[in-house]
């Protein structure tokens, strides 16, 4: 049975293991308004757009769950040569992920798919994209590609939307070549028949996709076996993972009887991406060297998160512990540039605005308290950016710091006006503002607004720059000094 222990030993292996992941991008467009009036030419609602975003959907979403919990990724996909698949490539760039897998078609769109939410509903879906197969000359890039990096890879994933990216050859030859040379495959499968997968390892069917591939009706636990244990057979897998909504999932691998593992979820308002979750969290914890019941059981937890957010979105480490096993909150707080990249979007999604604000923060006091909780008034989410220890020895002399980077972030992490903390090597906050974007940037009004470092990155994207006032003559120079007085003249 998967615990904390094993858990906490088994997530370092995460970044050791390198995925390549095959499949349909979608670029999807979030269009966040309100909607106050109904419009005149029509009986239907008018949403007045406040804000607007994209983000990655489809075999991106696998990549971006995969990244989230540490793993190394690759993609391989062709997209269109249109705007779309320049949005596509910036996100994978933004995700820290190479784009050399990635092949333009000058003839084909990119899929791309426009949802419109108002009062945290979703009003409407937009869909742009062809479900034509892809023609041989692109599935030849893609074995060709397959074939010169595959040792490379642990595992392969192929991220199955229908948009034209799997022709029945081009499965045939990836499977082939995966087995060839002992590279376990797991498939999200789509379609009425699974037939085109046959002799994959594992693959990750919802209830729905089951019932339409085996033309089992699904009605009873009996039903759902019947038709897991025939998937296996007819299809010559070594384990079907069959994803159950609310029920939670059903695990059928050869040789063993069936595990049912009930739903982790405590709140579902969104399962888009949920599917991505499940492969991305079971394929690296079976990869780490978890069984694959106890992978089934991580992607489950992983799972049961994931639905509780709005849109498609991922899970860290962090998170899975916290929500599974009760760790330190504290620890929920601290991020790596990705996943606060990802904890970002997902705030944007609701329509908050975040606030960056940076600095040492070596023995916190009462300004810096003061200057954090004005800097979350101006915003909703506050991300605090601390400097680690050898960057504070540079700016700061060598006996700086006095409490370490881990115990400076922690300390913050303890305030409910922090939402995020990360640690950041260089002694300017500039690339971690480039690739953050935060809407607001704030500093004390010890500086001018021309001396903030990454003043021209926000103001360049339409963001603003604040000034806090700060408390006078508190300083943690002048607060080490008075310690230091103190002690030499209680010791003379």
């Amino acid at each position: 049975m998967l615990n904390q222990n094993k858990l906490e030993h088994i997530f370092p292996q995460f970044s050791q293991q390198k995925i390549l992941v095959i499949g349909d991008l979608i670029l999807d467009e979030y269009l966040w308004g309100e909607v106050g009036r109904i419009s005149p030419e029509a009986p239907v609602q008018v949403v007045d757009v406040r804000k607007e975003f994209v983000t990655l959907g489809g075999a991106g979403n696998v990549a971006a769950n995969l990244i989230s919990l540490g793993g190394q990724v690759q993609v391989c996909s062709v997209i269109g040569q249109d705007s779309n698949g320049d949005a596509v490539l910036d996100e994978l760039s933004r995700l820290g992920l190479s784009t050399e897998g990635i092949f333009k078609a000058p003839n084909r769109p990119t899929t791309k798919k426009s949802r419109v939410l108002a009062a945290n509903q979703q009003v409407l879906r937009i869909d742009r994209e062809t479900r034509y197969p892809i023609e041989t000359t692109w599935g030849k890039k893609i074995i060709n590609y397959l074939t010169q990096s595959k040792a490379e890879y642990a595992g392969i994933i192929l991220s199955d939307y229908q948009k034209g990216i799997f022709t029945e050859k081009l499965l045939k030859k990836i499977i082939e070549l995966a087995k060839n040379h002992e590279k376990p495959i797991f498939i999200d499968p789509k379609g009425a028949s699974f037939q085109k997968y046959r002799g994959a390892n594992y693959i990750t069917p919802n209830r729905k996709e089951v019932a339409q591939a085996t033309g089992i009706a699904l009605h009873t636990e009996k039903e759902i076996q019947k038709a897991g244990e025939k998937l296996l057979q007819e299809l010559a897998l070594d384990g079907v993972i069959v994803t159950r909504g609310k029920e939670g999932i059903s695990l059928f691998q050869r040789d063993y009887p069936p595990i049912n593992l009930t739903t982790r979820a405590k709140e579902v308002y969104d399962v888009s991406g949920a599917g991505d979750t499940v492969i991305a969290s079971l394929t690296l914890g079976y990869l780490a060297g978890l069984p694959l019941d106890e992978a089934a059981e991580l992607a489950n937890l992983a799972a049961g998160i994931v639905v509780g957010k709005v849109g498609t979105a991922t899970v860290t480490m962090d998170e899975i512990l916290a929500y599974g096993y009760n760790r330190s909150p504290l620890k929920q707080k601290m991020k790596t540039l990705p996943e606060l990249q990802n904890c970002i979007s997902r705030h944007r999604l609701q329509g908050q605005r975040t606030v960056f604000t940076n600095g040492c923060f070596d023995l916190l006091h009462v300004g810096h308290i003061k200057l954090l909780q004005e800097a979350k008034n101006l915003g909703d989410i506050l991300i605090v950016a601390i400097n680690d220890d050898a960057s504070v020895k540079r700016l700061k002399g060598p006996s700086r710091p006095c409490m370490t980077q881990d115990e400076r972030a922690q300390v913050l992490s303890a305030l409910n006006c922090v939402d995020y903390v990360i640690i950041f090597p260089e002694d300017t906050p500039e690339e971690l503002i480039k690739s953050l974007q935060p809407e607001v940037l704030v500093k004390g009004a010890d500086y001018r607004k021309n001396q903030v470092v990454g003043r021209e990155i926000v103001e360049g994207y339409g963001g603003t720059v604040k000034l806090v006032n700060l408390e006078k003559n508190i300083s943690t120079s002048n607060l080490i000094a008075k310690i230091v007085n103190t002690h030499r003249v209680e010791g003379n």
